[in-house]
């Protein structure tokens, strides 16, 4: 993206089959010097997923690489509805109820950070002390406590609480929800598929990232989500912003 770079942006990804699944329907995109990260969860059975969440991650890999954040995310959010389109038509042709995925992507330029999602893959940012939730599941769960007031332990019995109710290829019209966060030094985000957040908990995750290295972080979430089960596939994209300014030493001709 053309703006001009006022943090450093490291990143590292991975992902695990996990313990009882076959194969792995996850896909990530890692690209730091283009500042842009996703996670893509798919669904459909069969190898199906596999084929929604890979076309996903190709389409915005395939996206210009400059350009700037607000065109960026135009260009995505476009890409996103074509690749919606393909999969709609493609579980048509392969008579299958659905070939879908989740997705989350974060888009950066400068101090400022775009996530874009559908789904119940997350982004959470580590600050302050603190990890905080940027999306929003869109699954029954989720549903149920906005419109029907339900608390979140009525709400988690419910059946069918955590059926997705929003993905790419899951209906002919698509909705991607989009928050915007102004970006500090220090601040780390993780991106990831429910193979992890169904796994470890929030303090879990959080003392995970608090290490500063993210291949570290990475690494140790994975281990997290394998020990709690490993029921999923599990696919985590760690993200540091840091201050190019704080490298800056400053050198006293006096001394």
């Amino acid at each position: 993206m053309g703006e001009a770079l006022q943090l450093r942006w490291t990143s590292a990804a991975r992902s695990d089959v996990g313990l009882v699944r076959s194969n792995n329907e996850d896909a990530v995109l890692d690209r730091p010097a283009r500042r842009m990260w996703a996670v893509a969860d798919g669904m459909g059975g069969h190898a199906y997923g596999e084929i929604a969440s890979r076309m996903t991650v190709d389409a915005l890999d395939a996206l210009p690489a400059d350009s700037s954040l607000q065109q960026a995310v135009a260009a995505a959010r476009a890409r996103l509805l074509e690749v919606n389109d393909a999969l709609v038509l493609e579980a048509a042709a392969r008579n299958v109820p659905v070939i879908g995925t989740t997705l989350v992507l974060l888009l950066a330029s400068g101090r400022t950070g775009v996530c874009i999602w559908a789904g119940d893959s997350r982004i959470y940012l580590c600050r302050g002390g603190s990890l905080h939730q940027l999306t929003r599941d869109h699954n029954q769960f989720e549903e149920l406590q906005a419109k029907s007031h339900l608390s979140a332990a009525d709400a988690s019995t419910y059946p069918g609480a955590a059926m997705i109710t929003r993905a790419l290829g899951a209906a002919a019209t698509l909705e991607l929800d989009e928050v915007q966060v102004q970006v500090s030094d220090g601040d780390v985000f993780l991106l990831c598929s429910d193979g992890l957040s169904n796994a470890v908990s929030l303090d879990a995750m959080f003392g995970a990232l608090t290490s500063g290295d993210c291949d570290q972080a990475a690494d140790m979430l994975i281990r997290l989500a394998l020990a709690g089960g490993g029921r999923d596939n599990i696919s985590v994209i760690v993200v540091r912003a840091d201050d190019v300014e704080a490298d800056r030493t400053v050198l006293n001709p006096s001394l």
